[in-house]
Parts: C-alpha cells; structure tokens; sequence
C-alpha cells in the first residue's frame, strides 16, 4: 500500500492508495513542530477507526514546507521501514519536462499537479489550484510544466481585508444572491468571489492568448467547489488531483519507463 502525503502552508493530507482506489484520506493543521511519533498515533488511530489494516510498503511526500519534511522520513524509517520519495529531491523522477528559467525551484506541489492534469486530461492545460495561494500551473500539449502565475489566496485576501480594517469583519465565503450588497457582510461576499471570478477569467484568457491555442482549464483545492458554481469558469474539477499525481509519480519511479502513455 501507498502513503501519499501532500503538505501544504495550511493543510496536510494523507491518502491511502491500494493501487486501484484511495481507501481513505485525512486532513491535518500543517506544523512543523510535530514529531514522527505523533504523526503515527495520530494515523493509526484513524487507520484503526475505520477498520483500515493496510500494511503501508511505500510513501510519497509533496511537501511545500521543507521543514516538515524530515519527521514525515522519520516516520517512513521509523514505523514503515521505508524510504519515501520526496518531489522535487533528485531520487525523485519526473514523467514531465519542467521548462523554466534556469534556477528557478518550482513549487512541488505545482509539479505534482502538472502531472496529474496531464494524465488525466491531456495537454494543453491550465490547473487553477485555490490552496493558500491561488496558482494558475501552464501545462504544453506534451505534458511538460511551462510556468504560472501566483495570485494571492482567497482566504489569505479576506484575512487581509479583515485585519487591515477594523470595522469589516471575518466573514465565510459564498456565492452572493446579487452583485451589489446591502449590508458589510453581503458587498465582502460580493467582492471576494466575483473579484476571484474575473481574477481567474482574465488570466486564463491572456494565458489562451498569449499560448495562441485552445486550453482547458481544470480547477482543484478546497474553494475551487464554491468557484465552480460562476458559468463556464472551469471544464472539469478533480477534487484529488494533486493525490492523483502522486500515484503517477511513484508508479512512473517504480518502473523503467520514464515516460507516460502516448495520448
């Protein structure tokens, strides 16, 4: 069995791949200041409720906080006498070219995500991702990464918004009855999610037309859900993608075949 891990700023999930389905998936506060130990206690106890006794043989790691990453080995050695595989560490292969400016590190997570659109989706991709930053990940039609865009997050924005302001408060992000709000909580709705709405519309429309070709645009994270409800903003929404591409990854570093299926 396969322990995918993918940590984020915010969030940390773990999923359970048994080579054919996720058996199941869990979601943690990511902190770096939690050990090997308590990472075991705190997934067996959620193995054993429900009723999960997967003998985990190997593990993936997509991390984007570095310092996590050394108690996430830990915990592989320690309780699953294994090495994971850490993306972005050179033991790590890629099915995907990665084209940027020489030097420049690429967010793993966006390199996960590359992955995964492709294989599921094909070429010619834009993977929008709603995490703690909103990223806009360019796939080229044979699957290499081409570059983004970094926005802020939509959270991130309203945290901002609500500390820079006193008098506008913390509010939950919804899909506003109308454009025009009648009252402080309903013009914050207002603004996030239609601001968000162009937001994603016009990068992906200077992305198409700067590419100067048709391009797809496949949304995940935990808002992109709420995003999904604006017409036409997306094509497809995959709510595991960045799990999905950690199974590819590990497959494709289990076999001498270093390239994905020809579409």
């Amino acid at each position: 069995m396969l322990l995918a891990i993918d940590c984020g700023n915010t969030n940390t999930v773990f999923s359970i791949w048994d080579g054919t389905e996720f058996l199941a998936t869990w979601r943690t506060a990511t902190d770096h200041l939690r050990t090997a130990d308590q990472y075991y206690v705190w997934l067996s106890t959620l193995m054993n409720l429900q009723g999960i006794e997967a003998q985990i043989t190997d593990m993936i790691v997509s991390s984007t906080v570095p310092r996590v990453v050394f108690n996430l080995r830990v915990l592989a050695d320690r309780y699953f006498n294994t090495r994971p595989l850490v993306v972005g560490k050179p033991d790590c292969a890629l099915p995907i070219d990665v084209r940027v400016d020489a030097g420049t590190q690429v967010g793993p997570d966006r390199l996960v995500n590359t992955v995964a659109g492709y294989d599921l989706f094909g070429g010619d991709l834009i993977v929008v991702d709603f995490g703690t930053a909103t990223t806009f990940d360019v796939v080229a039609p044979d699957g290499a990464y081409e570059g983004g865009v970094i926005a802020p997050g939509v959270n991130l924005s309203l945290q901002a918004l609500h500390e820079a302001a006193a008098a506008l408060p913390h509010v939950d992000i919804s899909r506003p009855q109308s454009v025009v709000g009648t009252n402080t909580v309903a013009c914050m709705q207002s603004g996030i999610f239609w601001g968000y709405v162009g937001v994603v519309r016009e990068i992906c429309a200077r992305i198409r037309a700067e590419r100067d070709r048709p391009m797809k645009v496949v949304a995940t994270g935990g808002l992109a859900p709420l995003f999904q409800q604006a017409d036409d903003l997306f094509d497809a929404f995959k709510d595991e993608l960045t799990m999905h591409g950690l199974t590819v990854i590990h497959r494709h570093n289990q076999t001498d075949d270093r390239t994905l299926n020809e579409r």
